[in-house]
C-alpha cells in the first residue's frame, strides 16, 4: 500500500470519529471500536487481526491507567468526604482569593506534575478542583483547565519524567541546563495556557450539569469538623512524596537494595494504594468511621468510573489500530525525508507520532531515537534545545487518539467539541510556546 493511501486512511478515521461522536452523538466506545476495526480491514488485515489490534491497544491503555483511576478515585472519595479537600480549598481561597482560584490550581499542577505522570496527577487532583471551584463560586473549568495545563507542561518539559530523561540521554544533553531551561520556558507557558486561556474560554462555554464524577465528589455528608490543613495536604501529596522517596532511594541506598526499594515506592499503583490506606486511617478510622463503612464507601465510588475506564481503553485501542496500520511509520519517514531544520524536524517528528499514536511518551522517545544519531553527527544544535523541541512536539494537538482526551472529556463533563477547543488548544499552545523557547535558546546559544 502506498504512503498516500495509508495517510488518507488515518486522516479519514480521525475525521470519522470526530464527526460521528460530535455531530451525530454516536456512542463513543462503539464508535472507536468500529472505526478501529475498519482501519485494520482497510489496510489489509484479517478481521481477527483487526479486532486483536484494538484489543491489544485497549489492554495496554487499561493496564497502565485503569487501576490508577480506580485507586485515585478511592483516595479522592476519602479526601472529599472527610472534608480534607474542602479544608485545602478554603485555605487556597483565603490565600489567593475566590477570583484567583485558577492561579492557585496552576501552581498546584506545576508542583505535583514534576514527579508524577499526567494521568496520575489529574486523577489525584481532580476532586480538589471540583471542591475548590464550588467553594470559590467559580465554574469548574476555571479551576480544572489551569490544573491540567500545569500537569501537562511539567510532564512534557521537566525532568525527571522518563520520556524527557530518554531524550536527555539520547541527545547527550546537560541535565542541570535542561532543568534551568525547562523552568524558564515552563512558567510563562503555564500562565498563558492555564489561567489566561481559562479566563478567556470558560465564559464562552456552556457545560450542561455535572459529570457523574463531579457529582460524586461534591456529595455532602455529616462528617463533623474539618481536618487540619497540614494533614489534608499531607494525604493529598503522599503519593507524590512516596514517588519522590522512591527516586531518591535508587541513588541513596546501596546498589543491592536501592533499585528494589526505588521500584517499589516509585510505582504509581503502590504509591496510590499506600496513600489511600493512609487516608482511610488518618481521615477515617482516627475520626471514628468504622472500617466496614470505609470499605463500603471505597467500593461504591468505583461505579461512576466504569464508563471513563472503558472509554480510555477504547481510545487506546483506536490509537493502536492507527499504529498497526502503518500511519506512524509513514509519517515518521516523511518527516525525516523533508530535511527540515533539525529543531523543526524534532518538533514535527514528535508531533506526527503524537497525532498517530496519542502517546506523548512514545512520541518523545521515538523522535529522540530517530534524530539522536543525526544530531550527534552534525553537532550544530544545542542538545538542550533539541530535548525541549522534542518535548514540545510530544504534546501537540491533544488528539482523540490519546486516552487522556477522553479522560478529560468525561471528568469535566464536556462534549467532544468543547474538549477540542479547550484541551486540544491548551496542548497545542504548550507545544508552540515550548518550540519557541527552544528556538530562542538555540539562537542565544549560537550567538554566544
Amino acid at each position: 500500500m502506498s504512503p498516500a493511501y495509508i495517510i488518507t486512511i488515518g486522516a479519514l478515521s480521525i475525521a470519522a470519529v470526530l464527526i460521528l461522536i460530535a455531530r451525530f452523538r454516536a456512542e463513543p466506545i462503539i464508535t472507536l471500536f468500529g472505526v478501529a476495526v475498519l482501519i485494520g480491514l482497510a489496510t489489509g488485515k484479517a478481521p481477527t487481526a483487526a479486532v486483536a489490534s484494538f484489543e491489544n491497544g485497549a489492554g495496554h491503555a487499561l493496564g497502565h491507567i485503569a487501576f490508577i483511576i480506580a485507586f485515585g478515585t478511592m483516595l479522592g472519595r476519602i479526601v472529599t468526604e472527610s472534608g480534607a479537600a474542602e479544608r485545602i480549598a478554603d485555605t487556597l481561597i483565603a490565600r489567593f482569593g475566590p477570583r484567583n482560584i485558577h492561579w492557585a490550581m496552576m501552581c498546584i499542577g506545576l508542583l505535583v506534575g514534576l514527579p508524577v505522570f499526567f494521568d496520575v496527577g489529574f486523577v489525584l487532583l481532580a476532586p480538589l478542583a471540583f471542591v475548590a471551584a464550588r467553594a470559590a463560586g467559580q465554574p469548574l473549568l476555571l479551576a480544572a483547565l489551569p490544573l491540567a495545563s500545569g500537569l501537562s507542561i511539567a510532564h512534557a518539559l521537566m525532568p525527571p519524567h522518563p520520556a524527557i530523561m530518554i531524550a536527555v540521554e539520547a541527545y547527550h544533553a546537560s541535565l542541570p541546563k535542561m532543568l534551568l531551561l525547562g523552568t524558564v520556558v515552563m512558567l510563562p507557558t503555564a500562565v498563558l495556557t492555564g489561567p489566561v486561556f481559562a479566563r478567556f474560554i470558560v465564559p464562552r462555554l456552556h457545560i450542561r450539569g455535572l459529570s457523574s464524577l463531579e457529582a460524586q465528589f461534591l456529595e455532602r455528608g455529616d462528617r463533623g469538623p474539618l481536618p487540619p490543613f497540614w494533614l489534608s495536604a499531607l494525604v493529598v501529596l503522599s503519593p507524590v512524596l512516596l514517588i519522590l522517596v522512591g527516586q531518591i532511594a535508587r541513588f541513596a541506598l546501596p546498589s543491592g537494595i536501592g533499585p528494589w526499594v526505588g521500584d517499589l515506592l516509585g510505582s504509581t499503583d503502590v504509591a496510590l494504594v499506600a496513600a489511600t490506606i493512609f487516608a482511610c486511617v488518618s481521615l477515617g478510622l482516627a475520626r471514628g468511621v468504622a472500617w466496614a463503612d470505609m470499605a463500603h464507601r471505597l467500593h461504591d465510588c468505583l461505579a461512576p468510573i466504569a464508563f471513563v475506564v472503558l472509554l480510555v481503553g477504547a481510545g487506546g485501542g483506536f490509537g493502536r489500530a492507527l499504529i498497526d496500520s502503518g500511519v506512524s511509520n509513514v509519517l515518521t519517514g516523511l518527516a525525516v525525508s523533508w530535511k527540515m531544520p533539525i529543531l523543526l524536524l524534532a518538533w514535527g517528528l514528535a508531533a506526527v507520532v503524537r497525532l498517530a499514536t496519542g502517546s506523548a511518551t512514545v512520541a518523545m522517545s521515538t523522535a529522540a531515537a530517530v534524530l539522536a544519531p543525526v544530531a550527534l553527527h552534525t553537532g550544530l544544535v544545542a542538545p538542550e534545545a533539541l530535548v525541549l523541541a522534542t518535548g514540545a512536539g510530544s504534546v501537540a494537538f491533544g488528539p482523540v487518539t490519546d486516552p487522556v482526551f477522553w479522560q478529560i472529556k468525561e471528568y469535566l463533563g464536556m462534549s467532544v467539541g468543547q474538549t477540542l477547543i479547550t484541551w486540544s488548544v491548551i496542548e497545542t499552545g504548550i507545544s508552540l510556546m515550548a518550540l519557541a523557547g527552544a528556538v530562542a535558546f538555540q539562537s542565544m546559544h549560537s550567538f554566544f
